[in-house]
């Protein structure tokens, strides 16, 4: 945010989009994006964390058709367009977790899965670059602003990732409800690779042949399957509490 308490501002030509809410906006003001200007209306503007904040007065309604969401808590901001990270420094420390997403189009779903990976202090997220949410202003409410301060990347061809994950030694796990390996079975110290599918559709044939292993979380109920920022965060905590355990 720097000393002067002000937006920062990028350069002229820089592509903006609106975040909104009051955790994304927070967070982007904390994070590395460029923050061009902050609108709130008055309720909004009397929140703690932004004093000393140059914010433009606005009612709700112009709120609203800025960020084209009612979920908007009163403000929103004009800021840089997300900064990707690169996936090849993902596996850069030896106990490294990361977390991917197999053609995950909702984008609360990418935004709750990133706020897990944030709060378990994963190495980041992995994206397809198609057919795959991105970090869009939706993922950015539906992640409380986690993605601020996440190592998102993007790549061209999953399956090939995390063959290239597996060479630089990491261990590959596969979310699958139907798999037969209990989710706190496999020994997770090292290098970690989860991925999880779509809720419909659950891992394509090629990114689960990649895998070296297929797990499942246990269910009781007549449900079979949970939701990918559930599962998410059911297997993520584990590995944490099972490599506190070792």
């Amino acid at each position: 945010m720097g000393d002067s308490r002000h937006p920062r501002r990028g350069a002229a030509r820089t592509l903006r989009v609106i975040v909104y809410g009051r955790n994304p906006v927070r967070e982007a003001l904390r994070g590395p994006r460029a923050v061009h200007r902050v609108w709130a209306t008055d309720r909004a503007a009397e929140e703690p964390w932004l004093a000393g904040i140059d914010t433009a007065p606005a009612g709700a309604h112009e709120i609203e058709s800025r960020c084209g969401s009612a979920e908007h808590q009163g403000i929103c901001a004009a800021v840089e367009e997300y900064r990707y990270a690169d996936p090849d420094g993902l596996l850069a420390d030896d106990e490294a977790l990361v977390i991917c997403l197999d053609e995950v189009q909702d984008p609360h779903n990418v935004g709750a899965v990133c706020r897990v990976a944030e709060a378990a202090g994963c190495a980041g997220v992995v994206l397809p670059e198609r057919r795959s949410a991105s970090v869009t202003a939706a993922a950015c409410k539906a992640s409380a602003g986690a993605v601020e301060h996440l190592a998102v990347a993007r790549v061209r061809n999953l399956a090939d990732w995390l063959t290239e994950a597996k060479q630089a030694g990491a261990w590959v796990y596969g979310a699958a409800a139907e798999a037969r390996t209990p989710w706190d079975r496999p020994d997770y110290n090292g290098r970690v690779v989860l991925v999880l599918g779509s809720e419909g559709r659950g891992l394509r044939p090629r990114v689960t042949a990649v895998c070296d292993e297929a797990i499942a979380l246990p269910t009781r109920g007549r449900v079979a399957s949970l939701n990918v920022s559930t599962a998410a965060a059911g297997l993520v905590y584990t590995i944490l509490h099972l490599r506190n355990r070792a």
